[in-house]
């Protein structure tokens, strides 16, 4: 299971930081500049329903008060004045129980209006609890799909496309990048490209990601990792095709030409040491790989993971976890603000989620 705040607080490499009285970190000694910063908040999963728990029953989701934690961080981030170029909402914007109780459309409704409150724009990824409620199709038609924040200018042969040679607008896959500042990239991934969620089921993706996941995982129940040598073969997981690995690999290979900073997201963790085993991407070793073979990349940023975690790995990327709104409680908060310097990201988190001081290694 994953750890607790109180374990996590211990780990190498973080750093408790000392805010000032309007809540932005300490000014830093030395040099350091501050370029900007961003909201992140993950795991929302609203619905105008009474508290429910989880798969397993044994954790409590606060369906209702969730909207109200959204609503507070707004409030926070339009305080946060003209540094704020952002946020980042990192998937399960509602919950599936809505589709069970027809709710759908007005769930995200309500929750959209909230984000709308904000003055700066929103980059949304998906997660699995988006594809419950909602085909890829539609997705691709609402306010879900911000690719239009897209940096348009253009990159490589297809750094900036999202569709492979012969795709079909069903086998699409929802990533793009932008750069606030120069010399700062975000690229935004599709976790659940391969994956047998909100695929038509005629598709060819679909019948790939069927049968990849019953070869690795034979329960009745392809929600259960019981058994498994690779836990993370589960329905709620998803992967990368391997047409966006070809394109991340791209972006990332303008942006180390570029000497540029670069911080990828995605709903779904990539490396083992910043999540439990059954929350990881399905191919996260192949994301990693890709990854790991440019020295752009600084941080990768995920949700899924309702107790959150960090780790550094030993290429020097960050990875760091977000705590669930969803599971806090309504005494508490969790979300955060990253302000990104020359040589670091700070992250100054509210309730759950602790500060942490995230130095450039590379």
């Amino acid at each position: 299971m994953a750890k607790s705040a109180e374990m996590r607080f211990q780990e190498p490499g973080l750093t408790v930081m000392d805010t000032t009285s309007t809540g932005r970190p300490d000014a830093f000694k030395g040099n350091s500049e501050l370029c900007f910063s961003f909201g992140i908040i993950a795991d929302i999963q609203y619905a105008d329903l009474a508290d429910g728990y989880d798969f397993w029953g044994s954790r409590r989701r606060y369906y209702r008060h969730s909207l109200h934690l959204l609503q507070s961080a707004v409030d926070e981030w339009n305080k946060e004045g003209t540094q704020l170029e952002f946020v980042l909402q990192l998937g399960d914007i509602i919950d599936g129980f809505n589709a069970q109780h027809n709710i759908s459309e007005s769930a995200l409704r309500r929750v959209m209006n909230e984000f709308k409150k904000l003055s700066v724009p929103v980059h949304h990824t998906w997660g699995n609890h988006e594809l419950y409620n909602f085909t890829r199709d539609y997705l691709m038609q609402s306010e879900l799909n911000s690719k239009c924040l897209e940096d348009q200018h253009f990159l490589g042969s297809g750094a900036w496309g999202q569709v492979s040679p012969g795709d079909t607008a069903a086998e699409h896959y929802y990533a793009y990048h932008f750069s606030p500042v120069p010399k700062f990239r975000f690229i935004l991934l599709d976790s659940y490209d391969l994956s047998i969620l909100g695929r038509d089921k005629s598709t060819q993706k679909y019948r790939d990601s069927l049968k990849l996941l019953k070869e690795k995982n034979p329960n009745e129940n392809l929600n259960s990792p019981t058994g498994l040598p690779e836990p993370q073969f589960v329905a709620f997981n998803g992967g990368f095709s391997q047409a966006q690995l070809d394109w991340l690999n791209e972006v990332l290979t303008f942006c180390d030409t570029n000497q540029e900073k670069v911080v990828v997201v995605g709903h779904i963790p990539v490396h083992p040491g910043s999540t439990e085993s059954t929350c990881l991407a399905w191919n996260y070793k192949d994301a990693l790989s890709v990854i790991h073979s440019h020295q752009c990349v600084v941080c990768f940023l995920a949700g899924h993971l309702h107790d959150g975690h960090y780790h550094l790995d030993s290429h020097g990327v960050h990875h760091l976890t977000l705590e669930g709104v969803v599971e806090t409680p309504p005494q508490s908060h969790a979300f955060g603000t990253i302000y990104v310097y020359n040589d670091k990201l700070v992250l100054k988190g509210r309730g759950r989620i602790p500060d942490k001081v995230m130095y450039y290694t590379k």
